[in-house]
């Protein structure tokens, strides 16, 4: 059985660029130490990227919130720095929307899928969307999230998505 980790938008904008916050630098560091250390133990790791068009203010996301962030191509839509490397030599699935279908579906296609593990940001919007998802598509799979490597658009709105998620059978560690 091979364990998944998957590490969602850990992006510029949303650490220190447009939607960024303290809370989502916090965490940096504690993110690239279990990336090292699901490497170590054989973990298959897998990134999702926010990925928007140039047109992104006219879309449904755009008109609720009205920042341009996570623009292919640009500064803001890298992932940051110090994961670019380990994001280079895993799988990034881009997303034009808050969960990644194409991950669900990448996951159920597997044979051989152990527990899943979900960390990044922002835990009340793209990690908790993708944890939902990889839930309806994996029903059976044990999914966890760390709490540790995530943060939500405010302290309160992280707390909230971490106790929703533990009300859908997501462990949350």
């Amino acid at each position: 059985m091979t364990d998944y980790l998957i590490v969602v938008d850990m992006q510029k904008d949303f650490v220190d660029g447009a939607l960024g916050t303290s809370e989502a630098m916090a965490i940096v560091p504690a993110v690239k130490k279990r990336i090292e250390e699901a490497i170590d133990k054989g973990e298959k790791v897998i990134f999702t990227r926010d990925t928007h068009e140039d047109k992104y203010l006219q879309t449904q996301e755009g008109k609720n919130l009205p920042v341009p962030h996570c623009i292919k191509g640009s500064e803001g839509w890298e992932i940051i720095p110090e994961l670019r490397d380990y994001a280079d030599k895993n799988v990034i699935f881009d997303k034009p929307t808050f969960g990644s279908r194409k991950l669900g579906e990448y996951l159920s296609e597997q044979k051989d899928v152990g527990k899943i593990t979900v960390i990044g940001l922002c835990t009340d919007i793209c990690v908790i969307s993708n944890a939902l998802l990889i839930k309806a598509f994996l029903p059976e799979t044990p999914i966890s999230v760390e709490k540790a490597c995530c943060a939500g658009v405010t302290p309160e709105s992280h707390e909230r998505a971490l106790l929703t998620m533990q009300s859908c059978q997501i462990k949350v560690i």
